[in-house]
């Protein structure tokens, strides 16, 4: 089975091996944590008035789609590096791009899954509106995204290399 760089996260193996504990622990301790707070919460009574079980039931909810995030995520990760860039940009890199065209107005950012998000660097997600906007375009091409207005932007790409973390 052939994957294509949209579906492929690549993640270095300490981050893979965070996110597989994360998983692990979400799917065992977490969910047995869950089920007890229900449980004892349900113990109190009337369900319609009772703040605990609600609050507990919205915590299992987000705990389960945390849970398929990762699924989804894990089984479509490369760990290692990212193949080198030939300034095409692609998930995994990062971009310098111009706003407009103006080389005063520019942003660097990696081009990657929230996962990877760092303080080092802003990181967009490929399905973001820039993402899409830019993703497959080369140095020195101009890319169109949508704002959240409605309204679109023009940027120019500048540089385009691989994220070395």
């Amino acid at each position: 089975m052939t994957q294509t760089s949209e579906s492929v996260t690549w993640l270095t193996q300490d981050a893979y091996d965070q996110l597989k504990a994360e998983l692990e622990y979400l799917s065992g301790p977490a969910r047995t944590e869950i089920a007890a707070k229900i449980a004892a919460a349900r113990e109190e009574g009337d369900l319609r008035e009772n703040g605990g079980y609600h609050a507990a039931k919205e915590e299992q909810g987000k705990q389960e789609l945390r849970v398929r995030q990762l699924t989804q995520l894990l089984e479509t990760a490369k760990v290692g590096e990212a193949p080198a860039s030939d300034g095409t940009v692609a998930p995994g890199t990062v971009i310098t791009i111009a706003f407009d065209g103006d080389p005063d107005d520019t942003m660097t950012f990696l081009l990657a899954s929230r996962e990877y998000a760092s303080s080092d660097i802003d990181t967009y997600s490929p399905q973001s509106p820039l993402g899409r906007g830019v993703d497959g375009k080369k140095i020195g091409e101009d890319a169109e995204y949508e704002l959240p207005n409605g309204k679109k932007a023009m940027v120019r790409i500048l540089d385009v290399k691989p994220y070395t973390g």
